[in-house]
């Protein structure tokens, strides 16, 4: 895919070399090359995009149903197992 669209960009920037005037020119490259280009790309790219998206909603459901939702802190640990819980640090595990 990338090397047609290389191809395409070259083969557009010839084109708008040969344009009258630069305005011409510059025109030609946007509405022939850099528009439809990233038309394309935009939905070519959607499955990408999709399956990232589920992605990361498994890993966030995931992420809080195998700790049993509890947070975690620094170096790993969870804060449901750590004496000094995640409510700031104050050592008293935030039950008073």
């Amino acid at each position: 895919m990338w090397i047609v669209a290389v191809a395409w960009i070259y083969v557009v920037a010839l084109m708008a070399a040969t344009e009258p005037t630069i305005v011409h020119g510059l025109m030609t490259f946007v509405f022939y090359c850099a528009l439809p280009l990233s038309i394309v790309f935009y939905l070519t790219g959607s499955k990408r995009r999709r399956a990232r998206r589920e992605a990361q909603a498994r890993n966030a459901t995931a992420g809080s149903a195998g700790d049993g939702g509890v947070p975690a802190m620094a170096g790993g640990k969870s804060c449901a197992t750590d004496d000094a819980g995640c409510d700031g640090g104050d050592g008293g595990g935030g039950g008073d």
